[in-house]
């Protein structure tokens, strides 16, 4: 079936024009639809959704109208425009959240949202202010959804102490005799253990709230204004979870804050930034208002160090077990990623103190 023809299965309400690629996104593969209206063009956004790393596709999409649906209501009732400010799913012909094609190829449909930009990276640190307002109210706008009536898209996605089992078993294995050359990085994670199971048990025993988190709170994950720079809609809904806001707020920190590459080899050009982490704090937490509690506001330095230390041992595992999960473009790409994550967590250590009092500075508690 044609990509028209697959638009066609969806109430687009117009004349198909025309499919074309779009974007540049790295999981599902994405199209826009330019749809006649009554005699005006509209754009959509075609998704064809990769079933390998979202094998559950019903449970998925479930998760998103659902939330979209909610934080819609919550937007028109506050004197907004959901229709602009809330990524809205457009129905199959016959009333689902997505079309099966005959070769068992999953399929949905977003009202393009138009005039907005997604930026790749952190130019302006007001615009980096306005993504932490928009995560924040994002969560604040979920405060009151039932966060454990979703699905976990990703079985232990957040969950720090199965990561670092999974390191554990790579380090143990060392398949593929990498283990000794990387001692230090090794040495690095095993310091830093009693980290990893913090954050779950505090949900276990109801120490910090379950909540709806969006799980890829990067800056482009934010549709901004193209004319003014201020924050339109959180999008990429696909990792909506039940969790903690501390790993939303680590993610940004994490992907934000750093002066370098992910990858960079040169860890002289690494390093935590605090004056772009105060300008998010402050964005994230006037957007939250009083949605939080004491303890979650002072663990954001915790949860900044935690997804950091836990994306650094997710790549150092891939590393020690012979590069299976990320994809790589030279033998020791999962290293440079790993140190320059762990050269962050070194860098946060020295300045918690100072990220803690940011907090309790900007907090509304």
């Amino acid at each position: 079936m044609s990509h028209c023809g697959i638009v066609n299965k969806f109430k687009v309400g117009g004349e198909v024009l025309s499919v074309e690629p779009y974007g540049n996104g790295h999981i599902n593969t994405t199209y826009v639809a330019v749809v006649n209206i009554d005699g005006v063009n509209r754009r959509f956004i075609l998704q064809k959704i990769n079933t390998n790393v979202f094998p559950r596709v019903g449970e998925l999409m479930d998760n998103i109208s659902n939330v979209t649906s909610f934080m819609a209501k919550v937007v028109d009732s506050e004197g907004g425009n959901s229709a602009r400010e809330v990524m809205t799913v457009v129905p199959t012909i016959d009333g689902k959240t997505f079309f099966t094609d005959d070769n068992g190829d999953c399929y949905r449909i977003y009202v393009f949202i138009e005039e907005t930009v997604a930026l790749q990276i952190v130019e302006d640190p007001k615009v980096f202010e306005g993504a932490g307002r928009a995560f924040g109210g994002f969560v604040s706008m979920l405060n009151s959804y039932p966060a454990s009536s979703l699905y976990e898209a990703i079985y232990n996605f957040h969950n720090t102490a199965s990561r670092f089992q999974n390191f554990i078993n790579a380090s143990d294995a060392d398949k593929v005799k990498r283990a000794d050359s990387v001692q230090a990085e090794i040495d690095f994670v095993l310091r830093r253990s009693s980290m990893c199971d913090k954050v779950v048990t505090m949900l276990a025993d109801k120490e910090l709230p379950l909540r709806v988190t969006h799980n890829d709170t990067k800056l482009n994950n934010v549709l901004m204004d193209d004319k003014t720079g201020e924050p339109v809609c959180v999008i990429d809904l696909d990792t909506i979870m039940p969790g903690s806001l501390l790993y939303d707020f680590g993610d940004a920190i994490r992907s934000g804050c750093n002066t370098g590459l992910e990858d960079e080899p040169d860890l002289s050009k690494v390093s935590f930034d605090i004056n772009l982490y105060e300008f998010f704090t402050r964005g994230f937490l006037e957007g939250i208002g009083d949605n939080i509690t004491a303890i979650e506001r002072d663990m954001l330095s915790f949860g900044s160090m935690l997804m950091t230390f836990e994306c650094g041992m997710r790549f150092l595992t891939d590393y020690l077990d012979g590069d299976n999960y990320f994809k790589i473009h030279y033998p020791t790409h999962n290293l440079d990623r790993c140190r320059t994550q762990f050269k962050l967590v070194s860098d946060m250590e020295k300045v918690k103190d100072e990220m803690d009092s940011i907090a309790r500075r900007y907090c509304k508690l």
